[in-house]
């Protein structure tokens, strides 16, 4: 497969699971990708910084903290987000867990196990992770996770947590 096939396949399965648009504003033409031994598409880099992996199990994107920016910069709020309370972001912004009782805004066409954005109340970026329930459930619940963070902004490591 060439480069170019590969840049149009990951634009075209970040358009399908983040919306129109969004593989041209993740993936630059000067994309590199990491292979697995079987040459399917395992990780996007560009301008040296790893934008995104591919989860082996269902073949959908996690997001780096550069790749969340990105998007985040793409997406009008509330779309692909997660608002939650002042006291949680110090936490959450260290690639700790939101939780349910923390939340203050959910977009309500994103479904559980998604991955999405993870914001402050005036919509600063501060992590990204997989939601763990539907909206509706984490509005309505006072416990429990509602996101399970991959990266957050202050995060040391760079690596995924859990990426597969």
């Amino acid at each position: 497969m060439t480069q170019e096939a590969r840049l149009k396949r990951v634009r075209m399965m970040a358009d399908y699971q983040f919306g129109k648009g969004a593989g041209a504003v993740l993936f630059d033409d000067d994309a590199k990708f990491l292979l697995s031994k079987t040459k399917r598409i395992r990780q996007v880099h560009s301008g040296g910084e790893r934008i995104a992996t591919v989860r082996a199990r269902d073949g959908f994107f996690t997001l780096s903290m550069e790749g969340a920016r990105r998007l985040h910069g793409h997406l009008k709020a509330p779309a692909m987000r997660v608002s939650v309370v002042d006291d949680a972001v110090p936490f959450v912004a260290k690639g700790k867990t939101a939780f349910c009782k923390h939340v203050i805004s959910v977009d309500p066409e994103i479904r559980a196990m998604e991955e999405i954005l993870v914001t402050d109340k005036d919509d600063k970026l501060i992590a990204t992770g997989q939601l763990v329930l539907s909206p509706r459930e984490i509005l309505c619940s006072t416990q429990g996770a509602a996101v399970l963070v991959r990266n957050g902004v202050d995060r040391d490591d760079k690596e995924d947590k859990d990426e597969e």
